[in-house]
C-alpha cells in the first residue's frame, strides 16, 4: 500500500536508483531538484542537506529565495521503495499562475500506470484546504494525457491550453 512521506534521508539509496530512471536533464515534477543546486546526491552529505531544504521549504516562518513560495514535499513510498514526489505550493507567484500550478508531482518511470499519480493527488487535496485554499491550479504538458487524465479523475477543470514559458501548457483548476 503507498503513502505520502516526508522527505527522508533513509531512502536515499531507493531515490538514487528512482534518479537514475530519468533521462539526463530532464525535469522531475514536484521533486525539487532545484533545492540541490550541486545535483552530486550521490554523496550523503549533499543528499541530507537537500532532504532538510525539502522539509524546510514548508516552514512559513523561514524566507525562501526570491521568486519561490513556500511548499510542503511528500515522497511516495512502498515498502520503503521511493516512487516518485508531489508538492504543493502554498501559494502562486506569477509564474505559478502562468506555468507551474499549486502542485506538481511525478512517478519514477518503473513505477507507472499504478494509478499512484492519481492517489497522491487525491491526497494532497485535503492538505491544500487545511492551508486555506479554496482551489488549486495544476498544468501539465499537453501532450501529457496521462497526467490530465490524472488531474481530470480529481475534479480538475480545464481552463485554457496556453503557450508559456516552458511550453505548451493545459492549465486546470481544481475546487476544494
Amino acid at each position: 500500500m503507498p503513502q505520502l512521506i516526508t522527505p527522508t534521508e533513509r531512502l536515499r539509496t531507493s531515490w538514487l536508483e528512482a534518479h537514475a530512471e530519468w533521462p539526463p536533464g530532464s525535469g522531475q515534477d514536484g521533486v525539487g531538484l532545484w533545492l540541490a543546486p550541486q545535483n552530486a546526491f550521490a554523496v550523503p552529505e549533499v543528499f541530507a542537506s537537500w532532504v532538510g531544504r525539502l522539509r524546510e521549504q514548508s516552514d512559513r516562518t523561514r524566507p525562501v529565495p526570491e521568486g519561490r513560495v513556500h511548499a510542503t514535499h511528500w515522497w511516495i513510498v512502498e515498502d520503503d521503495t521511493y516512487l516518485g514526489a508531489i508538492d504543493l505550493r502554498h501559494e502562486l507567484n506569477d509564474f505559478l499562475l502562468r506555468a507551474g500550478g499549486n502542485i506538481g508531482y511525478s512517478v519514477r518511470p518503473s513505477a507507472r500506470r499504478r494509478g499512484l499519480a492519481t492517489w497522491a493527488l487525491g491526497a494532497v487535496l485535503p492538505e491544500a484546504r487545511a492551508l486555506g485554499l479554496d482551489r488549486v491550479l495544476l498544468t501539465c504538458d499537453d501532450t501529457n494525457t496521462a497526467s490530465a487524465r490524472t488531474i481530470e479523475r480529481n475534479g480538475g477543470v480545464l481552463e485554457d491550453i496556453r503557450q508559456t514559458e516552458i511550453g505548451l501548457k493545459r492549465r486546470y483548476w481544481i475546487a476544494l
